[in-house]
């Protein structure tokens, strides 16, 4: 049994060990932080993020440990980005991952490449977590989305968020409209800067007051735009939750663990989450009937969790080691 359990945490360290590896070996400006201070100092980086990853998978693999464990590591990754950031203004710029500052707003990622005309490291980035592990991002992965897990943390109020697909549609094509005006209008970088630092802290307010009173992740559901993007996206993944026909007895206790207003009453009569799902597991431990399962193509509900885990679990310990602007 404890080889068993042993596996998940192997699987992701050799994973984790894996990428970093090619990070360490391949790139000529250093993008592990302990390589840019000591000569060789990236190789032990690699080995501790490795062992990271496998503590984050030994607890998680426990259905019971998700929601916690997923709530401190996430707020986690933040501290280190968001730490680094500062480090950055106002020490060196080698806490940076090319030395040059761009703003820390999620909406950047869409934003950016539309209004400078060419993708970033960001986007990259963003659309492979996608592919390699759908809606993950918004649930392991997002600076912001953590702050706003932490601001949620409290009673889940019960019942759909309301108008929250008019709302993410308006956001979502009003950012996309105003980056093309901005271009087109070769606005200054500093004006459009301070346009999307106040888009952030509008989210920020979002965040502080709206998600903390709900009790449930408003900002990334209702407002993010790169949260809808996951939305319409996430399909072209194979990963999905369904809710088990033949078991699960509508007894609605699941409601209350989802932040992302994906599991109200239609969508226990579908018997599958809503679109606005990130897989984050959080329900699955509170479904007295184990009715919530995961599915990848033909593998089963435990071969199909155990997948999602080692992927998603993996890809958040090597991007901490790279959560760097």
């Amino acid at each position: 049994m404890r080889n068993k359990k042993l596996r998940l945490p192997a699987g992701v360290f050799i994973t984790v060990v894996f990428l970093l590896f090619f990070v360490q070996w391949k790139v000529e400006n250093p993008m592990l932080l302990a390589e840019r201070f000591i000569k060789g100092g990236g190789w032990f980086e690699v080995f501790a993020v490795g062992l990271y990853g496998a503590l984050v998978a030994w607890h998680m693999q426990d259905p019971g440990k998700v929601a916690r464990w997923r709530k401190y590591t996430w707020f986690a990754f933040s501290i280190v980005f968001f730490s680094q950031l500062l480090l950055g203004l106002l020490l060196s710029d080698i806490f940076l991952m090319s030395g040059k500052l761009h703003l820390p707003v999620p909406m950047m990622i869409l934003a950016g490449p539309i209004y400078r005309g060419h993708a970033s490291v960001m986007t990259i980035l963003f659309l492979s977590t996608v592919i390699l592990s759908g809606p993950a991002w918004c649930s392991h992965l997002c600076y912001f989305g953590a702050i706003d897990n932490i601001a949620a943390s409290g009673k889940t109020r019960r019942g759909p968020i309301r108008y929250k697909w008019a709302l993410k549609w308006t956001v979502l094509l009003l950012l996309i409209a105003g980056a093309v005006v901005l271009r087109l209008m070769k606005v200054p970088v500093l004006s459009a800067t301070l346009l999307a630092g106040g888009f952030g802290i509008l989210g920020l307010g979002i965040i502080l007051i709206i998600s903390r009173r709900e009790g449930r992740m408003v900002h990334c559901t209702s407002y993010c735009p790169i949260g809808t993007v996951v939305n319409l996206t996430q399909k072209v993944n194979p990963f999905r939750m369904y809710i088990d026909d033949s078991s699960c007895t509508s007894c609605m206790i699941c409601t209350t663990s989802c932040k992302y207003d994906a599991l109200n009453e239609s969508d226990i009569k579908a018997r599958r989450p809503g679109n606005t799902c990130t897989l984050c597991g959080d329900c699955v431990s509170t479904c007295h009937a184990s009715s919530i399962k995961y599915r990848f193509l033909k593998l089963s509900p435990d071969q199909s969790r155990n997948l999602y885990l080692l992927i998603t679990i993996s890809l958040h310990a090597a991007t901490m080691a790279l959560a760097r602007i």
